[in-house]
């Protein structure tokens, strides 16, 4: 646990990507296999179930630490972390536990069948056997909540480098339904399967932002435009009778998606698609609210497929019958990608063409650009027809032209403290806008970022002053501050108040020349929904 401990610790303490990847790294080259085995499934979200409830952890720390429950819930509301909250308040200890990391876990997951006054006697033990960090990470262990900023992408890469096993390789190995109980670091990372390399993307070729004017680009008959459309990226493999899908983030996410097993069917061994996963509801594009159904859960059941199906909205083509077209031009690509479509394409297939735009004046390309809301998109991707499909994000070939976003004022009606260098200012906030009918607010959004230091200076002072209530950690606020909030997308949606959801809402400036009755309505707002 102490070398556990020290890693999480160190994690914690920076946002440098080479500082953790080397961090981790080191660990993975240090500890038994059994560690790494439950670190790596720690870090991938798979943790044991909770086996004490948050309610008794707190009743169990309080009577430890010699304090009255209600002292302790206030520390709690102060501090914000259940784990950190116990760590502080029981009595200090300079002991260091003996045992590993994976003898806790084992003892944690045996905890869920033991009696209350056992539970009690183990947390009581072992909190007063650990130092405040390992007590921390022991109490994160517990509860289940381990956020610490590290992505699986992260991980592999540091996996990559103590084992020398190629990134991609990782991810796959990773991927699935193992058990840190009962496999090996050998049998999960190092044995080398053959059908490990079946499954490899290419590395994503990701666009800027565009800079200046697009008629600055040159003759626009070197460039072709397609729509900007707001899904998931993905690359999806066929290889071998099998497919295989990769999202932009690097994981492969194949078991979500199960509609492109299909793809097996009709697509030769050798062939990756580089595109866009799209709801489509009712054969339309839908929004990505729709999407977001889809998104993080554990099983696709029938009636989510029927409710929300997906397509992979195809925009190039970087593998071809076992050759990888990288270099080809653009225009080659799709060429190839479209006398593809042409002969496989059909309704039943979730497999559609992002089609391309020629246009002779830069004037047509803005007027397209104008119509993207209208067809579920974000905007436009200009791409240079000559262009190979390079790696990672560079200048010159691809750009995105995404719509000015759409905008709003609301009105400042809760606010909980932020994170990290702004942890002691309240710079989380919730907006509400007017309800005409009841004439009150009604929260539709939240956002924590778009302001300067000093404007979030300002705005936790006029919070400290205003306080109306206090939920925990978050506090109601008098209704005097407005703000301009700009999202990028819109959709109506069951499981918000106000009925709306927005995708992106960041803060665009503080309206100071605003009074609370000039901040707009929910029909203002639900007045911006695409029909």
């Amino acid at each position: 646990m102490e070398e556990f401990a020290a890693l999480i610790k160190e994690l914690d303490s920076t946002n440098k990507t080479t500082v953790k990847v080397a961090a981790l790294t080191r660990y993975f080259q240090r500890v038994p296999g059994k560690d790494k085995v439950w670190a790596i499934a720690i870090l991938s979200h798979r943790r044991p179930p909770r086996p004490v409830n948050t309610t008794l952890l707190r009743t169990f720390a309080a009577e430890l630490a010699q304090i009255p429950l209600w002292l302790f819930e206030e520390s709690y509301h102060i501090v914000g972390d259940l784990a950190e909250t116990i760590a502080l308040v029981i009595p200090p200890s300079e002991e260091n536990s003996e045992k590993s990391l994976s003898q806790y876990l084992d003892e944690i997951i045996d905890l869920k069948a033991a009696t209350e006054s056992e539970k009690k006697e183990y947390l009581h033990e072992n909190w007063l056997a650990l130092n405040y960090y390992e007590r921390f990470v022991f109490t994160k262990l517990i509860t289940g909540s381990f956020r610490i900023g590290v992505s699986q992408k992260l991980m592999t890469r540091a996996l990559s480098k103590a084992t020398d096993i190629d990134e991609d390789v990782l991810a796959y190995k990773l991927m699935g339904d193992w058990d840190p109980q009962k496999i090996s670091f050998e049998k999960l990372i190092l044995e080398e399967n053959e059908e490990d390399y079946l499954s490899k993307p290419y590395p994503f070729y990701l666009a800027y932002a565009i800079e200046g004017e697009p008629g600055d680009l040159g003759d626009p008959a070197e460039w072709s435009a397609e729509h900007k459309w707001d899904g998931i990226r993905a690359q999806v493999v066929v290889r071998n009778g099998e497919v295989f899908v990769w999202s932009r983030g690097e994981e492969l996410v194949t078991d979500k998606y199960p509609e492109f097993s299909d793809f097996t069917k009709v697509l030769p061994d050798g062939t990756v698609l580089d595109g866009e996963i799209l709801p489509f509801p009712e054969g339309e594009i839908g929004t990505f609210n729709d999407l977001q159904t889809r998104i993080g859960r554990k099983n696709v059941s029938k009636a989510l497929l029927k409710k929300t199906p997906v397509i992979l909205k195809a925009y190039d083509l970087l593998e071809w019958q076992g050759e990888d077209l990288r270099k080809k031009p653009f225009s080659e690509r799709r060429e190839i990608l479209e006398e593809l479509h042409s002969k496989v394409g059909h309704e039943e297939l979730p497999l559609h063409l992002s089609h391309t735009i020629s246009f002779e004046r830069w004037e047509e390309a803005v007027a397209e650009r104008e119509r993207a809301r209208e067809v579920r998109s974000e905007g436009l991707m200009l791409k240079r027809w000559d262009s190979p499909y390079l790696v990672g994000r560079k200048k010159g070939d691809w750009w995105k032209w995404k719509v000015e976003p759409l905008t709003i004022d609301a009105v400042l009606t809760y606010a909980m403290r932020g994170h990290g260098r702004r942890s002691n200012l309240f710079t989380d906030y919730t907006f509400g806008l007017w309800d005409e009918e009841k004439e009150e607010l009604v929260t539709f959004a939240k956002a924590y970022s778009g302001l300067t230091d000093a404007e979030f200076r300002q705005v936790d002072a006029f919070i400290k002053k205003n306080t109306l209530e206090r939920f925990g950690p978050v506090r109601s606020v008098k209704p005097e501050l407005v703000f301009e909030i700009a999202f990028e997308g819109i959709a109506e949606s069951n499981r918000h108040k106000s009925g709306v959801a927005t995708r992106f809402p960041r803060i665009l400036r503080w309206r100071q020349d605003k009074k609370i009755e000039e901040a707009n309505t929910l029909e203002d707002l639900k007045a911006l929904i695409p029909k």
